[in-house]
Formats: structure tokens, C-alpha cells, sequence
């Protein structure tokens, strides 16, 4: 049997988070080895170090982040590369259902609010973010009155959603797997959460649903033995992910 080692890969904010799943996966038992490894600015050299430690005949890599940026399609998978044995890289973990369930008990931990925000980071250049979001509200609508989504980085704009609404009370959940300086102060200032009437929940990606998430990402890469074939997620032109362990393709 091959060894199989986990890596749970994102940005430093996220290095709480990973390490709570990483230590439920370990319990699990679902592969030989569960790692992670987090970068600041610049994947491809600051996750050198972290790496380099890295073994296993067969590795599966998971983004912890809500959706795809060019970071997670050309920067991880060029550091990933460098890895020896088969690697597997999955997408991140913000398109699967249970992060809906993650995201319905953050919201209800925080308030009673039949509306609901979705607040996402976003993207310029691409709809990851937005496909993912778009994703959660349309499952959400049949539990809350009113569902909207807002970006940071995209429209429609995070400081408009307060003017959309057409409930008095709302819940707020950041679409973000762990908390950092967008959570913790762009999303509140730009929701003028001061004024009252919008609840904002925690991030989801400490749920307990979500380390399930992770495993089935993992079960899913381990059943697909097409290399070769690209996430439907990944764009057109994102580097290559799966490698013979020379870093070739």
C-alpha cells in the first residue's frame, strides 16, 4: 500500500483552523501522515521550508481557503511541485455542502435573524469567490427569509449590502475559513455594524462539519485515478496540479 500523507495548505491566518482538522484527521485515521503548512505573501518560496518535510508515496494537498485565487491555481501547485511521490491537489473547501451546514450554525449561534449576508472576499479577475457564494444562498433560501451576498473585492460591494436589504435584522456570516484583518475590521467597518441591525457570526472553517469536508475532498482524490483530468473549478490556463513526483507532468 502507498504511504499517504494530508497537507493542509493556506495562508498564515488559517494555521489555527488547520491544525484543529489536522488533528481530527490524524484521529481518523483516512491517511498515514496529516501535515500543514502556511505562507504569508509568497507561496511558492515560503512554503519551501515547510515542505521540504514532506513525505509520502502519494500526497494530497487541500487549500484552505473559500475559493480559488491565483494564488491557490499557480503559486501553491508550482511549491507543491516540488514534492517527491504522486501529488493530489484538491480544490478548496469553500464549495462543498457541509460548508452550507458550517455556515447555517454560525449564523444561528450569533442570531435569531430571518435575513441573511454573505460576505465574501471576491475576486476581480474570476467568479470563483462568487460561484461558491452563489452556491451557499441558493441552499440557504429555503431557511432564512432573505439571502444576499457581498464582496470585497467585487460587486455587488460589501458597504451596499445594509442599503439592500429589506429586513430590519440580519445576520452577517464572513465567507472565510479562519479569522483575519478583512473578519476582523474591512467587514464591520464596511457593514457599519455600529448602527445596529446586522449580527455578524464568526468565520465557518472551525466547524466540526468542515474537517468532514476535508475528507471527503481527500476520498474523492483518492477515487480518481485520471490525473491527468482538471478539477472543473480550475481556469483553463492554471498550472498543472498532478505530478509523477519529479515534478514533471
Amino acid at each position: 500500500m502507498p504511504r499517504e500523507t494530508l497537507v493542509l495548505v493556506g495562508r498564515n491566518e488559517v494555521q489555527s483552523v488547520a491544525e484543529q482538522h489536522a488533528d481530527r484527521l490524524r484521529n481518523g485515521g483516512i491517511v498515514d501522515t496529516v501535515t500543514t503548512a502556511t505562507y504569508e505573501v509568497e507561496p511558492e518560496s515560503e512554503l519551501r521550508e515547510s515542505l521540504s518535510d514532506v513525505r509520502g508515496d502519494r500526497v494530497y494537498a487541500v487549500p484552505m481557503c473559500f475559493a480559488h485565487t491565483h494564488e491557490t491555481l499557480k503559486d501553491v501547485p508550482r511549491a507543491l511541485s516540488r514534492l517527491s511521490g504522486e501529488v493530489r491537489y484538491c480544490d478548496p473547501i469553500g464549495k462543498r455542502q457541509a460548508v452550507t451546514e458550517a455556515i447555517r450554525n454560525r449564523a444561528e449561534a450569533s442570531s435569531d435573524a430571518d435575513a441573511l449576508v454573505l460576505v465574501a472576499l471576491g475576486n476581480s479577475r474570476d467568479d470563483h469567490a462568487r460561484t461558491a457564494a452563489a452556491f451557499h444562498a441558493a441552499r440557504l433560501r429555503a431557511e432564512f427569509d432573505e439571502v444576499r451576498t457581498a464582496y470585497l473585492l467585487q460587486s455587488p460591494a460589501v458597504e451596499c449590502a445594509r442599503y439592500t436589504l429589506e429586513a430590519d435584522h440580519a445576520v452577517a456570516c464572513p465567507l472565510f475559513v479562519g479569522d483575519c484583518e478583512a473578519t476582523r475590521d474591512r467587514i464591520p467597518e464596511q457593514l457599519e455594524l455600529h448602527r445596529g441591525g446586522i449580527d455578524y457570526a464568526d468565520p465557518f472553517g472551525a466547524d466540526d462539519v468542515i474537517t468532514d469536508a476535508i475528507a471527503v475532498a481527500v476520498e474523492r482524490a483518492r477515487a480518481n485515478s485520471k490525473l491527468s483530468t482538471p478539477s472543473p473549478d480550475l481556469v483553463a490556463d492554471a498550472e498543472p496540479v498532478a505530478t509523477d513526483g519529479s515534478g514533471r507532468n
